[in-house]
């Protein structure tokens, strides 16, 4: 199955992703990586655009292949990103779920944008500015949201796990 991770920067999304992927031994995939190592290749000639999602599609792609269970870790603020993740696992033969990570703590999720450090070597986080000025557009079909605001990791990884055994498609 392919479990599509969506939500803005300092969420929380990350951190539930791959402690996830770890109970369940997933293959975790994370756009911000596959961007960053674009980046330091040097080989862009032009914006980023979506460059690191089509490579993060490929090797899910691939892995859903093989049997394995792929975990996508991305912002996936627009429509046409979650449809493509899904086109994904539609053109592997597998289960989607789709997962939304806010925070509805707005001092909160400010103070995690501000605090945090990057995990991945180079890679320049968002201010709180960008991340409130970042395009995302509202939801359109059915999706599990889970609210860091409400609930910790371990909570939110059980609500997950429970999600995936019981229901054939979210």
């Amino acid at each position: 199955m392919l479990i599509i991770f969506s939500g803005l920067s300092g969420t929380g999304k990350t951190t539930i992703a791959r402690e996830l992927a770890r109970e369940i031994g997933a293959v975790y995939v994370r756009v911000d990586s596959i961007e960053q190592a674009l980046r330091d290749a040097g080989s862009l000639t032009h914006p980023m655009d979506d460059a690191g999602y089509r490579i993060g599609h490929a090797v899910a792609e691939d892995n859903l292949r093989l049997g394995r269970t792929v975990i996508a870790d991305c912002v996936n603020p627009l429509d046409i990103t979650r449809s493509t993740w899904r086109a994904v696992a539609d053109s592997a033969g597998v289960r989607a779920v789709e997962i939304e990570v806010i925070c509805s703590d707005a001092k909160e999720h400010r103070r995690r944008v501000e605090t945090r450090v990057s995990d991945v070597p180079g890679l320049r986080l968002p201010t709180w500015e960008e991340v409130v000025a970042r395009e995302y557009h509202a939801w359109a079909r059915e999706h599990l949201t889970i609210d860091t605001a409400l609930c910790n990791v371990q909570q939110s990884v059980r609500l997950i796990r429970k999600l995936l055994n019981n229901k054939p498609n979210i």
